[in-house]
């Protein structure tokens, strides 16, 4: 039988599919309670660390907890067993469970949240509604004589420079002339002192991760030809084309939003909130804005990215009638916030078994921990008392 996980290899695991950098500055994500050196064999999935998840984190035998929110949002001054946190941290730590914690960069990740949702939907061709900025990029540029461009180009990208996606050495060039005149005390690689030059040269251009910038400046100069090559590095900030807050699909046949509100009920876990819609039951509908959590914050995204209906949790009162009285406006279908979220917890579980190639056991918590027990008095008003 192979050897157990440790809890910091689960964590590299994890992090590679929900990197912590990706989370928003005022959440709290990663590592909550845990020895980074105990093993862990078996895992358990939930959204809230509520003190009956871990109850059943212990009765389950699992040595890990991971949850989708957070325990100690907001910081704290006691764990005291006093309190229901403190209890929760106590059970952990006296139970031997570790807790980890991947929200917001769970929300925006690939294969996240939004994409569980959107996939138990089944929505096609799928993007994120609110691209996240990409990772910083500098872009080098340098003018490189003809003859000796290829090989300022390999040195460049030995030094990491032209690195994209799963390719490697990428760069964007074009010829042209430059000229220079070397003054007293130059001394040049071509021309002569006070004789002006005009030479065929290459503009290069190459991305460059800001922390590599010093290393591939090294290898510019050490493989330029020149005494002083003419080179520059330009800050950049491209989109993600993969993370972000929200989805946006289309159904692979249009329907009613009386019949996409149905599908919703019948794919997410039932609540006592149950699903509320706004829009004309009988309009046509196909393509779909959907948020897990939240969703206040993205209903202006949904209406600029055209979407006929924006599926999400927790809308407010003002905030989804004025949003509704808006010109083209998407309907609105509100389902509980724990129940958007909850198709992620079997995706990410799917993920961990193959990345850790089934050394580590995983659970599934389907235990309701919406904070709604019961709904009284729902009625199909259509606007009318």
């Amino acid at each position: 039988m192979d050897a157990p996980l440790h809890l910091h290899e689960v964590i590299e695991l994890l992090e590679r599919r929900y990197p912590p950098a990706t989370a928003e500055s005022w959440d709290a994500v990663g590592l909550v309670a845990g020895e980074p050196g105990a093993p862990v064999r078996r895992v358990l999935f939930a959204v809230d660390p509520t003190e009956e998840v871990v109850a059943e984190a212990a009765a389950a035998g699992a040595d890990l907890l991971v949850t989708h929110h957070p325990l100690l949002l907001r910081p704290v001054n006691s764990v005291a067993a006093t309190t229901p946190k403190g209890r929760v941290l106590h059970r952990l730590i006296t139970e031997g469970i570790a807790l980890y914690v991947a929200h917001t960069n769970a929300d925006s990740a690939a294969g996240g949240v939004n994409d569980a949702l959107a996939d138990a939907l089944d929505l096609v061709a799928t993007r994120p509604l609110v691209p996240a900025p990409g990772r910083p990029l500098d872009v080098l540029v340098v003018h490189v004589p003809e003859p000796d461009a290829e090989a300022v180009r390999e040195a460049l990208a030995a030094a990491g420079a032209g690195a994209v996606g799963d390719y490697s050495g990428c760069a964007w060039s074009t010829g042209g002339v430059g000229e220079f005149t070397p003054r007293a005390g130059a001394n040049p690689a071509i021309g002569m002192v006070g004789s002006h030059e005009r030479v065929a040269e290459r503009r290069m251009e190459m991305v460059v991760p800001p922390g590599l910038r010093d290393a591939v400046t090294a290898a510019l100069r050490e493989a330029h030809p020149y005494e002083e090559p003419a080179f520059s590095f330009l800050a950049t900030h491209p989109p993600s084309a993969h993370t972000g807050s929200g989805r946006l699909g289309r159904l692979t046949e249009p329907t009613t939003l009386g019949e996409l509100a149905a599908r919703v009920v019948a794919t997410l876990p039932a609540t006592a909130q149950g699903v509320r819609v706004s829009g004309d039951l009988t309009a046509s509908v196909e393509m779909v804005a959907v948020c897990g959590g939240s969703g206040d914050a993205y209903l202006g995204a949904a209406h600029r990215a055209g979407a006929d209906v924006y599926i999400t949790a927790d809308l407010r009162h003002h905030r989804a009638g004025e949003a509704r009285e808006a010109d083209g406006a998407p309907f609105l279908i509100d389902a509980a916030h724990w129940a958007t979220e909850w198709p992620w917890l079997p995706v990410a579980a799917r993920a961990l078994d193959t990345d850790s190639a089934g050394r580590v056991e995983t659970i599934v918590s389907t235990r309701v921990t919406d904070p709604w027990t019961l709904r009284l008095g729902a009625a199909n008003t259509g606007g009318n008392l």
